[in-house]
């Protein structure tokens, strides 16, 4: 991981396309080579410290613009996709589900309904006082989308890679479980609407209303459970 005060490397590739994207958002990558030398899967995948630690170690990351990445396959953009979870005590487990709005997130996304909040890692996460700039992003990401009314201990659960839709081709989630006391989640942004927690055997019956990354991570985890 790049050292405090030292940004990973800018996309350069040509002089006029870097002055164009001067002022664009640019995005935490990984080239997809890359990933599929540490093994290629299609899904959900538990084996987090195979591929992160080696992911947020190497030195082919770099920040590239926002919108050339989102058509480019050969690369991946880095996403933190974090569940919050309630179990009550009656054993009945919760999930925070809402639905995306008409906010400024990945508009091949709205009106579907969801399970993980998180986003991109990009430049402003580049001078983390840690240096951990993947920390950084995530904790940034949920700061501007929710708020967390509860005590909650939290634990990375798994990647999540989808080549068969043209969203999942350009990214790799990084799945954050988070069990809370409390059910206690508010949206803060407009693009997750209808914020609630509902039962996961009730997400599983409506599965097919859910975003592509959501029917991977609740069948993974929660389908046998149910």
């Amino acid at each position: 991981m790049a050292s405090p005060g030292t940004p990973l490397s800018q996309d350069t590739t040509a002089q006029g396309e870097a002055t164009e994207s001067l002022n664009e958002e640019h995005v935490l990558v990984v080239p997809t080579p890359l990933f599929h030398e540490l093994g290629h899967f299609q899904g959900f995948s538990a084996e987090v410290d195979r591929y992160l630690a080696p992911i947020l170690g190497s030195d082919e990351l770099s920040y590239r613009p926002r919108s050339a990445m989102e058509i480019d396959p050969s690369f991946k953009q880095l996403i933190p996709y974090v569940l919050f979870r309630h179990t009550d005590a009656s054993g009945v487990v919760r999930l925070f589900s809402y639905l995306r709005g008409g906010g400024a997130g990945e508009k091949r996304l709205r009106a579907k309904r969801s399970v993980g909040v998180g986003g991109h890692i990009s430049t402003l996460d580049a001078d983390a006082p840690s240096g951990d700039v993947y920390q950084a992003g995530l904790d940034r990401e949920l700061s501007e989308e929710v708020a967390i009314d509860s005590s909650y201990t939290q634990r990375r659960a798994g990647l999540i890679n989808d080549d068969e839709t043209e969203v999942g081709r350009v990214h790799l989630g990084v799945v954050h479980l988070f069990d809370l006391e409390e059910p206690k989640v508010r949206s803060q942004e407009d693009d997750l609407a209808e914020g609630c927690f509902l039962p996961a055997e009730e997400i599983l019956a409506n599965i097919e209303g859910y975003e592509t990354w959501s029917q991977i991570v609740v069948r993974a985890l929660f389908e046998t459970a149910s």
